[in-house]
């Protein structure tokens, strides 16, 4: 059934009648499609739920096109983002087209569906705002942060179940939760990975996320389990390109604390909680196992 989402997101750019835009599009990895996955595994039988994947990654990619300019990421996926290649003006243009777009085509839903949606990309809005304005310094407040991850990355996540579960009846607050829980587990593992990962698996120097300003979950427990002369330390790297040296104390300092177990125990918890919302939903939990289990 992604097939179905591809062919539509393809038909979609193309109604754009720019193909400038599409060609640029066409450069763009595709990724996991989970918003998609997870929005065809709710309502696998509703004919509009293609369409509605379909939208909902155009606001993915969207995103991640204005998150590359603030970022200044000269990488996306393995491959040189739009920003790198064409300039911040095109990226933003092509995320301008693709949020329009998407937004177009919500109109042919339920309008509650439409506002669900909607108001997620509010969310995600204020989120990466957040973002910006943590990454001025080292954040030391866990539950800031993860009000930051819940809105940057969960809340679209729990649109797309949210809005799954409308299409077919299902109790949407639950799916809702279910989707809540899933974003912000997807984003723990990803933190994680930033750590442990290496370049050729992530698609980007490791430990890009503390070097572009980023304090993510596992430098904010493990800032907490250090003494002071190493809390400094900790900070004086924050948001400077890292030699191996420095990378390794970083990584005997999570080993030595425990820290990555920590943030895997917490993202497993995320999930238990997700599960126990649509514990009738195998195919959720097989969703929610591929998640807590990757290695990029």
């Amino acid at each position: 059934m992604l097939e179905n989402v591809e062919i539509i997101i393809n038909r979609l750019i193309q109604e754009v009648q720019y193909p400038k835009a599409a060609e640029l599009f066409s450069t763009l990895s595709g990724g996991k499609r989970l918003r998609a996955r997870l929005i065809l595994t709710i309502a696998p039988e509703h004919p509009k739920a293609p369409l509605l994947g379909a939208i909902v990654e155009l606001i993915h990619a969207a995103s991640l096109l204005h998150d590359d300019v603030i970022d200044e990421a000269m990488m996306r996926r393995g491959t040189a983002s739009v920003n790198a290649t064409h300039g911040s003006k095109v990226a933003i243009m092509l995320g301008d087209i693709l949020y329009s777009k998407a937004f177009s085509e919500l109109t042919c839903f339920d309008p509650k569906i439409a506002y669900a949606v909607s108001q997620s990309v509010t969310k995600l809005s204020v989120g990466e705002m957040m973002d910006v304005e943590m990454a001025e310094g080292f954040n030391y407040d866990r539950q800031h942060y993860l009000t930051m991850l819940y809105l940057k990355t969960a809340t679209l996540i729990e649109a797309c179940a949210y809005c799954a579960a409308l299409l077919v009846d299902k109790k949407a607050d639950a799916y809702g939760e279910y989707g809540k829980n899933l974003g912000l587990a997807f984003q723990i593992v990803d933190d994680i990975l930033d750590v442990v990962g290496d370049e050729k698996t992530l698609g980007k120097p490791a430990m890009n996320d503390f070097v572009e300003g980023k304090s993510t979950l596992p430098y904010i427990d493990l800032y907490d389990m250090l003494n002071i002369e190493d809390q400094k330390r900790l900070i004086t790297l924050h948001k400077k390109v890292l030699n191996d040296d420095e990378k390794q104390w970083i990584r005997t300092l999570m080993q030595s604390h425990g820290i990555i177990q920590k943030s895997y125990d917490y993202a497993q918890k995320l999930c238990d909680d997700a599960i126990a919302c649509v514990p009738q939903e195998e195919a959720l939990r097989t969703i929610i196992t591929n998640v807590i289990s990757r290695d990029h």
